[in-house]
């Protein structure tokens, strides 16, 4: 069994649909880092590669050892779409991604990422994690890799996983057992 300890990136203040574009995180809220680093256990440390995250588990400062990045664990990919806002793709684009949003599945954006692809992507790498037997383990992540953890996590669908609000610097506990998958505690705020 792995514990799975999911650490969304500090913000980035970007208005827009942010996927593999490597903006910096503000690590500025020393109080927040704080809280964050009391709460999460000694263990293992991943991050994405992206600059969001790095800068995040830099902050952090946690004594778990650093692992090697793992790209697989990148946000989605927005392709065309990448740095725009919904307002803006929506007036060129709308029923594109409504059905992006609303039907998630095949639906990609153009020379971006479908949920289907992202979710192959995000579980082989999360499988192979847990595969090396760490009992504890920190990914400090995205957005949407948080979301498709607890999609599959609660066995729910695409839309429903949707629904659940993932702060920055938020963590979000899933344990990992031989298939068998709980949620034990998501989006808590320390």
């Amino acid at each position: 069994m792995t514990r799975l300890w999911l650490v969304r990136h500090a913000p980035t203040h970007v208005k827009a649909m942010v996927g593999w574009s490597d903006v910096p995180a503000d690590t500025s809220d020393r109080a927040a880092f704080e809280r964050l680093a009391a709460h999460l256990p000694e263990a293992p440390v991943v991050t994405s590669g992206m600059l969001r995250t790095r800068q995040t588990a830099e902050a952090l400062d946690l004594p778990g050892r650093p692992l090697p990045e793992e790209p697989d664990l990148r946000e989605i990919h927005f392709g065309v779409w990448e740095m725009k806002d919904f307002d803006e793709v929506s007036a060129q684009a709308p029923d594109h991604i409504r059905a992006f949003w609303d039907q998630p599945g095949d639906v990609a954006p153009p020379e971006g990422e479908s949920w289907n692809a992202f979710s192959k992507r995000v579980d082989g790498a999360t499988d192979k994690l847990i595969a090396a037997g760490y009992p504890d383990l920190i990914v400090i992540c995205h957005f949407g890799v948080i979301l498709r953890h607890v999609e599959r996590a609660l066995n729910i669908p695409t839309v429903e996983a949707f629904s659940h609000r993932i702060d920055n610097l938020s963590v979000t506990e899933i344990e990992a057992a031989s298939g068998d998958w709980l949620a034990h505690r998501i989006n808590h705020v320390p």
